[in-house]
């Protein structure tokens, strides 16, 4: 195989820079259902994971009995404010430009909201109908379960070996790792804080950037390296 056959994006905190904007609307919503948080803990402890498993893990740590008002309300604000203020992240589109083959988005979010993201910011051209939400696939599927990972590589009939996955969560990184998949890590975005680097690298990326400059060497390097294993 000459390089990857294909490459899997995450998108929140890797395409697009919606986590801090996530942190910060999830955490207000905690802190006034009596769980105090700021954004910075929310983006370092739950990035990567849907709300309702946020929710969820949040009641069993605290015992707080969290209304099911929480999940509507979340995501109305939540839409509400991708929808002024995402972005891409810096130099993206320019990164996935340079990388070749085949690429597609596997992600925790809605398929409504990514494909609004997407529009956004431009992105959606890169992409194609090649998107796909982990939350379609069923109860339990959403990361750090694999599934979604692996529909991604069945859509281009494509081994997980073959398949590079670039991830800013442990959580994602966990689910590509479990696909079979290798990973990069990225902590490029607004929502990174000390240690991140150090806790994708545990999880199991193989290496990790902080600028989507850096992404296509990067993927060429690890092509390179599997060829010569």
């Amino acid at each position: 195989m000459a390089g990857f056959e294909l490459v899997i994006f995450d998108c929140d905190g890797v395409l697009v820079d919606s986590e801090i904007i996530a942190a910060e609307v999830e955490s207000q919503l905690l802190t006034e259902a009596g769980y105090p948080i700021t954004p910075g803990d929310m983006a370092e402890r739950f990035a990567g994971l849907t709300w309702k498993d946020i929710l969820l893990e949040v009641e069993r740590e605290s015992n707080i009995p969290l209304s099911a008002s929480l999940l509507d309300a979340a995501e109305t604000a939540l839409d509400k404010k991708l929808a002024q203020d995402v972005r891409a992240i810096d130099g993206v589109g320019a990164a996935i430009s340079r990388i070749p083959g085949r690429r597609c988005i596997c992600s925790n979010s809605s398929a409504h909201r990514l494909a609004a993201m997407l529009k956004r910011t431009g992105l959606d051209l890169a992409f194609g109908d090649h998107v796909y939400s982990a939350k379609d696939l069923g109860e339990g599927k959403t990361k750090p379960a694999p599934d979604v990972f692996l529909h991604g590589a069945s859509q281009f009939d494509v081994d997980p070996a073959n398949v590079l996955v670039i991830e800013d969560s442990v959580h994602g990184i966990q689910g590509a790792r479990a696909a079979g998949m290798r990973v990069v890590g990225f902590t490029g975005g607004s929502h990174t804080y000390p240690g991140h680097a150090d806790k994708l690298t545990e999880a199991g990326a193989e290496t990790v950037i902080s600028r989507m400059a850096d992404l296509p060497a990067t993927v060429a390097a690890l092509a390179e390296w599997s060829e010569l294993d």
